[in-house]
């Protein structure tokens, strides 16, 4: 009897070690999708997309593979993507119709499900670091405007004036906008450089981000797993619009009962469908595995609705998926065991 309870005890030990084993970490990365297509991308433009989801995507990966936190690895990714001008979160913010940009962003925590969200913040240079703040320690989920930015300052995060957000490039896709609109266009923004030369030219068509945003899930060595999401919104919206980004369940969702998903495009459709939040929800009660969900959202759901746009998410045990039925998303995807892959039309993996 005696050898027999210490054979039980040395395999629930064994078995405790095998629990308490650490994870393989991953991490994806979206940065919008939209109308992307060969013809209207040149090939530096091109490089230099699938560099600046590179730069994220290693950047979320060092934070993991040091054993950091699915959070910091998410935020750390998101706001390099903020400060690329390329993708339409912070610096490379769309203007709204009145001429600012109004950005949202939104983090939850799948270890906790503490989740913190902004929107229309205009000043503050990080909006994924005010979510975050917002999260940690205000005990609210979501600020909005200039509240949203005052609690930034208070916070000490970095403010920055509205010619720091300013590109050329999105000035020209709001006027573009605004005439299709038959709207008149607002004045150019204090401290906003002039333009030199001849206007820029429109290296892609004008829909390749419309939907577009930036968002990372990650799956770190404790088996925790963390989302962000942060954008700039529709050009040339109207009325204060926000569309699911910050809205947590629709745009951004985390539990590690189930999955990490972040999601890109029309909010609206997004937000009635609760994306985010019926992907993992399907995980978890239905079983289904995490492409397969996300294909039902995606692919059967949103596609009937007559929505566009896609995801990526993770699970605990180190399933990654996307899914999208635009004819691009920006995409990236790293996984401890895994090379780098990074997509951007809809024929590659």
């Amino acid at each position: 009897m005696k050898r027999i309870l210490a054979g039980l005890l040395m395999m629930a030990g064994a078995a405790g070690c095998m629990a308490q084993a650490p994870h393989k970490w991953a991490v994806e990365i979206h940065g919008g999708a939209g109308v992307i297509e060969r013809k209207s991308m040149t090939p530096a433009r091109e490089k230099a997309y699938r560099a600046g989801m590179q730069e994220a995507l290693d950047a979320a990966a060092a934070v993991l593979d040091k054993g950091g936190k699915a959070v910091d690895a998410v935020e750390a990714a998101i706001k390099l993507l903020e400060d690329n001008p390329l993708f339409n979160a912070g610096r490379g913010a769309v203007f709204a119709a009145d001429g600012t940009n109004q950005m949202d962003s939104a983090i939850m925590d799948g270890s906790t499900m503490a989740a913190g969200a902004v929107a229309d913040t205009q000043t503050t240079r990080h909006p994924i670091s005010l979510a975050r703040a917002v999260m940690e320690h205000s005990g609210h989920v979501m600020l909005v405007g200039k509240g949203a930015d005052q609690f930034a300052r208070e916070q000490g995060l970095e403010q920055q004036p509205a010619s720091f957000f300013f590109t050329e490039e999105r000035w020209q896709q709001l006027g573009e906008e605004m005439k299709e609109k038959g709207l008149s266009m607002p004045a150019r923004p204090a401290g906003a450089a002039e333009p030199t030369g001849k206007p820029m030219a429109m290296l892609e068509s004008k829909d390749a981000h419309k939907w577009g945003t930036v968002g990372v899930v990650a799956l770190d060595r404790a088996g925790n797993v963390a989302a962000g999401t942060s954008t700039g919104g529709l050009t040339a919206k109207r009325w204060n619009r926000v569309g699911d980004t910050p809205v947590i369940g629709a745009g951004t969702y985390a539990s590690n009962q189930s999955c990490a998903v972040s999601a890109t495009g029309t909010g609206e459709y997004f937000i009635r469908l609760t994306v985010a939040r019926t992907i993992c929800a399907l995980v978890e009660y239905k079983g289904m595995r995490l492409q397969e969900a996300a294909d039902e959202v995606i692919q059967k759901k949103l596609t009937a609705m007559h929505g566009d746009g896609g995801i990526i998410a993770l699970t605990p045990d180190g399933q990654m998926a996307w899914s999208f039925n635009s004819p691009g998303m920006f995409r990236a995807r790293k996984s401890e065991v895994g090379a780098s892959l990074i997509g951007i039309y809809r024929d590659e993996p």
